[in-house]
């Protein structure tokens, strides 16, 4: 792998890791002790928390902002605008849109989709693997959504959503069960 490349007046602070082929672009601010795997790429006015760490080939995006201790796991997206909190996790393969906000703590495993504009910006959510989250929805803290639960587009999640389980509304009910055609083992 090829070097890492930096932009313009891009911020490192002490005890940063950089891995080959990394993308740092410009006004990107590394925070202590964070690191990036190997071709991670860190986008344009984007900060990662100290002792964050970003993995392989993930993307972190324009204006998105991690918390202290945060992590994004390798081929993520952390989209425009959006913000991992203090502590939070995304597994692999995870894709966040743009101007989501995940609170601290927030644990969201392996092949989540979490829709623009999404919001779960208390402590202790989790979002369990291969869940989709709508755009617009909200979530509350300390709420868990199952594996491979779908939560509609601005749905208000105020309680723990069953694994396999359609919910949508504000407040959020169950409205039937993911067809198994869109389960992970089909889309994968």
């Amino acid at each position: 792998m090829t070097e890492a490349s930096r932009g313009a007046h891009v911020t490192e602070e002490p005890g940063v890791r950089v891995g080959a082929g990394c993308d740092i672009q410009d006004h990107a601010v590394l925070r202590a002790g964070c690191a990036l795997a190997d071709g991670a790429a860190v986008c344009a006015h984007a900060e990662v928390g100290a002792r964050a760490s970003v993995g392989a080939r993930a993307i972190v995006g324009d204006q998105a902002e991690m918390g202290e201790g945060a992590e994004v796991g390798s081929d993520s997206v952390l989209g425009r605008g959006s913000r991992l909190g203090p502590g939070a996790r995304l597994g692999d393969r995870v894709s966040v849109q743009t101007g989501v906000d995940l609170g601290p703590g927030a644990v969201v495993e392996d092949d989540v989709f979490v829709g623009p504009c999404a919001s779960a910006p208390g402590e202790g959510v989790v979002l369990r693997r291969a869940c989709r989250v709508g755009g617009g929805a909200r979530i509350a803290p300390g709420v868990e959504v199952g594996e491979e639960a779908f939560v509609a587009a601005g749905a208000h999640v105020e309680s723990d959503v069953a694994p396999g389980t359609v919910v949508m509304g504000r407040p959020a009910a169950p409205a039937g069960d993911v067809p198994e055609g869109d389960r992970l083992e089909h889309w994968r």
